[in-house]
C-alpha cells in the first residue's frame, strides 16, 4: 500500500499552520513496507494526520491518495473493506469496549477475518502480562492494561500499513520492548508499513524516515 499526502493542512491547523513543516502543505509519499517516525509537540496534529488517513476525519484542505486513489471518493464500503483487509490501527484513546471483557473485545476482531488463532492470541497476552486480566471488562482495567489489550487487537488482522497513535504512553520499559518486539514481528510477516507518533518510541524501531510535523520546533 502506498499513501501520498498532497498538500494537506488540518482545518483546525490553518490558521497557526508552521511557516516550515515535514507534512503539512507539502507532498509526502509513504512507500509501501516503510516504516516512519511522526515528531512534533502536542497539538501539532499527530493523532489529527492518522484520524485524516484511517478515515474518522474529513475536515482538511489537500488530498489523500491511497494505491493512487483519493480517499474523498471512498463510499463506506470501500473504507470498511480498508479497515478489515489492509489498515490496522491503535488509536490513542485505544476505543475499546468499556463493557466487554478484554477476551470479548479481542475474538470480535479475530473472528472477522480468522487471521491469528486464539492460541497465538494467548500467547501474545501472556507475553504482554494481561492474559490473567482477559475475563475483566476493559472499562475496569488500568490505562496500560488496555493499551496492551489494544495493541495485541491491532495485530489480529490483515494489514499491509499499521497507524499507532501512542501506543506506548503508559507502558513500563519491560512492556514497551515486549510490545514493539510484537509489532516488529507482525510487520516483517506482513511486509507492511508502520506509521508510529509517540514520543519515546524511537529507540525500539528502526525507521526508514521521520517526519517532523512543525520544524520550527526541531
Amino acid at each position: 500500500m502506498q499513501i501520498q499526502l498532497e498538500h494537506l493542512i488540518p482545518e483546525p491547523l490553518i490558521e497557526i499552520a508552521p511557516k516550515t513543516s515535514g507534512v503539512w502543505l507539502r507532498q509526502v509519499v509513504l512507500e509501501p513496507s516503510q516504516w516512519t517516525q511522526l515528531v512534533a509537540p502536542s497539538g501539532r496534529g499527530k493523532s489529527t494526520l492518522l484520524n485524516i488517513i484511517y478515515g474518522n476525519r474529513t475536515d482538511y484542505q489537500g488530498q489523500v491518495w491511497i494505491d493512487g486513489k483519493s480517499t474523498r471518493s471512498f463510499s463506506a464500503d470501500d473504507w470498511a473493506q480498508l479497515r478489515r483487509e489492509r489498515l490496522s490501527v491503535v488509536f490513542q484513546d485505544l476505543r475499546l469496549f468499556a463493557d466487554l471483557s478484554g477476551w470479548d473485545n479481542l475474538l470480535l476482531k479475530q473472528q472477522l477475518t480468522e487471521t491469528v488463532t486464539k492460541e497465538q492470541i494467548t500467547e501474545m497476552a501472556t507475553q504482554l502480562g494481561v492474559l490473567r486480566l482477559l475475563d475483566k471488562t476493559c472499562g475496569t482495567m488500568s490505562y496500560g492494561e488496555r493499551q496492551r489489550v489494544a495493541i495485541i487487537r491491532s495485530l489480529l488482522q490483515p494489514f499491509e500499513y499499521l497507524l499507532l497513535d501512542e501506543p506506548f504512553s503508559h507502558l513500563d520499559e519491560a512492556n514497551r520492548q515486549i510490545a514493539a518486539n510484537l509489532i516488529q514481528q507482525a510487520c516483517q510477516q506482513r511486509k507492511a508499513g508502520l506509521l508510529i507518533a509517540g514520543l519515546g518510541a524511537d529507540k525500539y524501531f528502526t525507521y526508514h524516515q521521520s517526519l517532523q510535523l512543525d520544524e520550527t520546533n526541531g
